[in-house]
Parts: C-alpha cells; sequence; structure tokens
C-alpha cells in the first residue's frame, strides 16, 4: 500500500524526448514539460486502491456548473453517416432544454451562424468515456480550470453518437475506433477558427478514440498537442482483464454492460430499422464484450468481438504520432488495466510522454476533501503548451528510435486496419 495515499509517480518515454523551444527562445524538451506540469499525487488514504477509488465515483456530486450549447453536425462521411452532437462551453445561461443533460441548451441558429472568430485564443476539443458525455464530472472537473475563474480557454466536446441524449439517425453508435466525426469536428474548428491553436484530451474510450485519431494524422495533425486519461489502449487485453476477476467480470464489465442496453434501448427503433441486430439476443446481454458481441460485430462487420477489441486498440497508433503527447494513466486502473499499457511504444516515440500513478483508479484520483487529482496535470500541460512553448517551431519530423537500423526495406503501418470502410 502506498503510504497514506501517497501515489508514486513514474515517467515513461523515449531516451531523446521531443525538442521544443520556449517562446523566450531557450530550449527545453515534452519529458521536461510533463514533469513540470505533474504535480504530487496525494490520494484519499481511505480510498488506498483502484478499486475504491473508482467504485467512489458512484458517490453523486455536482461538480463544477459547466454549462453548454449544442449545435448537432451532419456526418460528411459517405459510410459513416448520420449526425452527431458537440457541445461547446459557454457563459451561464439559463435557456436550459429538457431533453438535453443539465445547464446545455441547443444553439439558436442565428447565434451559432456568427461563431467563428479570428481571436488567438487556445482551443481545447474533448471526447468522453464509454456511453457517458461532456456532462461527465470527470470531465468538467479537467476543463473547469481552463474556463472558469479566468480561464481564457475556448472548450468542446465531441458527444459520441447516442451519448448525451444526442439522436442515432443512421442506426450506427459509437465505435473504439471510429475517428471520422472527431476529424470532421477538427477540421470544421480549423476553418472557423484560423488563428486559435487547437488541442485535444480524451477519457478512456474517449482516450483511445483520441490516440487513434492523432496517429492516423500522423505529422499533417491539425492538433498542437494531446492528452489521453486512463486508456484502455489494448482492448482485447483489458477486455480479459475484466473477464479475469469477480468484480472485473460481475461489476464493471456488468454496469458497462447494462449502460450500453439502456443507450440502446434509448435508440432501438433506429438500430433496428437501419441494421441486422438481433434485439432478442441484445436484451440477454449482461456483460460488456457480450453487448460488443451482439451489436458492434453486426453493425460494423467485425467476425467477433476480440477481432473488433484488436482492430479499435490504439496501442499502435502511439508510434504515428508526431505531435506533443501525454497520457496519464494508474497503475491500479482495474478496467484500464496496466497490463494494456505499451511501454515500449512510449520508449521509442520522442513525440510522447507515459505518466503512470500508482493509485487512482479509473478516472478518479480522489484527494482527500473529494477533489481530483487528474485535472493538475492535464491543465498544467496544457497550459504550458499554449503559453509557454513556441507551437511553431515544434519539428514534426523527428526520428523514432531506431528508424533505419533495420536489416530489411520493410515499412511498418502503425495505423493500418484490419476493417476497412469504404467511402
Amino acid at each position: 500500500m502506498d503510504w497514506f495515499g501517497r501515489a508514486k509517480i513514474d515517467f515513461a518515454h523515449a531516451a531523446t524526448p521531443l525538442p521544443l523551444t520556449r517562446k523566450d527562445g531557450s530550449q527545453t524538451d515534452l519529458l521536461k514539460v510533463v514533469e513540470a506540469a505533474v504535480p504530487k499525487c496525494q490520494m484519499n488514504p481511505l480510498l488506498f486502491n483502484g478499486h475504491l477509488q473508482t467504485m467512489y465515483t458512484a458517490v453523486k456530486e455536482h461538480g463544477p456548473q459547466i454549462y453548454y450549447k449544442r449545435k448537432i453536425f451532419d456526418a460528411d462521411h459517405k459510410t459513416y453517416a448520420g449526425t452527431f452532437a458537440v457541445d461547446f462551453v459557454v457563459p451561464q445561461h439559463k435557456d436550459f432544454d429538457e431533453e438535453l443533460p443539465p445547464r446545455t441548451a441547443f444553439y439558436p441558429e442565428d447565434e451559432f451562424a456568427g461563431i467563428g472568430s479570428d481571436d488567438s485564443k487556445p482551443m481545447l476539443i474533448a471526447l468522453h468515456g464509454l456511453s457517458g458525455g461532456s456532462h461527465e464530472i470527470y470531465l468538467r472537473h479537467a476543463i473547469a480550470p481552463l474556463v472558469m475563474d479566468g480561464g481564457e480557454w475556448e472548450v468542446c466536446v465531441v458527444n459520441a453518437r447516442g451519448c448525451a441524449n444526442s439522436k442515432v439517425t443512421t442506426g450506427v453508435l459509437f465505435n473504439a475506433r471510429a475517428t471520422w466525426d472527431v476529424r470532421q469536428f477538427v477540421k470544421w474548428a480549423r476553418k472557423m477558427f484560423p488563428n486559435r491553436p487547437l488541442f485535444g484530451v480524451g477519457f478512456s474510450l474517449g482516450a483511445n478514440i483520441m490516440t487513434n485519431y492523432v496517429g492516423e494524422e500522423g505529422a499533417n495533425c491539425p492538433l498542437k498537442a494531446a492528452i489521453a486519461v486512463s486508456n484502455p489502449f489494448d482492448l482485447e487485453v483489458s477486455n480479459k482483464g475484466l473477464q479475469r476477476t469477480w468484480l472485473g467480470k460481475e461489476v464493471y464489465s456488468k454496469i458497462m454492460g447494462n449502460n450500453l442496453k439502456k443507450l440502446f434501448e434509448q435508440h432501438k427503433e433506429q438500430i433496428l430499422k437501419y441494421t441486422n441486430v438481433d434485439y432478442d439476443r441484445v436484451q440477454k446481454v449482461t456483460y460488456l464484450h457480450e453487448f460488443d458481441r451482439a451489436v458492434q460485430t453486426v453493425t460494423w462487420g467485425y467476425p467477433t468481438e476480440n477481432a473488433y477489441y484488436r482492430d479499435a486498440s490504439s496501442c499502435d497508433a502511439i508510434l504515428a504520432i508526431r505531435i506533443p503527447f501525454l497520457a496519464i494513466s494508474a497503475l491500479d486502473d482495474p478496467i484500464a488495466v496496466k497490463e494494456a499499457i505499451p511501454y515500449q511504444e512510449f520508449a521509442v516515440n520522442p513525440y510522447t510522454v507515459l505518466c503512470t500513478t500508482s493509485l487512482g483508479g479509473h478516472l478518479s484520483w480522489f484527494e482527500i476533501g473529494g477533489g481530483r487529482w487528474h485535472p493538475k496535470p492535464i491543465c498544467n500541460f496544457l497550459n504550458a503548451m499554449a503559453t509557454d512553448i513556441n507551437l511553431e517551431a515544434v519539428s514534426r519530423e523527428e526520428k523514432m528510435v531506431g528508424d533505419g537500423k533495420y536489416q530489411f526495406n520493410t515499412d511498418f503501418n502503425p495505423v493500418r486496419r484490419k476493417l476497412n470502410v469504404l467511402e
């Protein structure tokens, strides 16, 4: 047990981290920026393991009062058609819509038409976890310091399809490798806010999607930096980790499976209209992997849920990242298990740094008094990148460890997928 809740912090990184230039002209590197951004990790000593930390999230708290306005986007992907919802953080308002999560209203068309700006405020694009949304407390804790009490950031949350009371219009729910919506939105943001530096953060399943997206974009990624929090990385390993223990299977997997069944029920009419999903089979689902077997494999065309997990995993995508990238994981996380963390991939890519804490659970990191630790390294890192680092001077051409040392003329594509989604 870590002494009185003081978690041990470790970093995994390349031997020669990405060199960075500060705006004053002095030199630093990605590891030094991360180390300066990560404070000591003092957890609540009564929540002394990952299970207690994770289960404590069931204790309801109001959390920071973040207000949103929502815009529905029409997807531009020919196969992955439909709509998705984006919630923009806005000043306090009272125009709540009962159909939406708390403190959220739809953007009036005339107001949204003038949303474009030439300002240079940093802008953060966030992705939530499994079946969650912009309303999630862990997410609001993370973005609150950026937008409240004088924070000058612009923040928005891309909701996964069907989540946060958004509608499913083509029968397709979210997918762990579905990077198309975030890609479309980032392009839209780049066009509407040409002077804003764009950043990304993802949580849990959203961290997996964000990591895949940044890897797929490679050196052409429009984001300046990104963060992945509690990323399961290797979904097959994480799935097996859930099933190997009683708590993993009968508590976590069962809760997530039930949450997805509830989500399915909300959109049952549309899903059954456009897919071949067997509704009776879905009704018998108990665990997360059973839901993926009954729904994801059918709607997406995977032969098994394990084939889906292998194809959607983001562990290899780490190798393709070419922007400053920070991952934050707790080693006692009972959902995104430590065995799934791709240490070797972080060790060969100078653009990436992994920060692990010995305590923290899954998206938890509860401190004494109920506060959360994870917003501190997230906001410290983002503010350092946005205010201290010369982002235009960041090289996208640094060599990977081992580049050019192979015996044969080979090319390894870390983001090549087995499922070919046709346009």
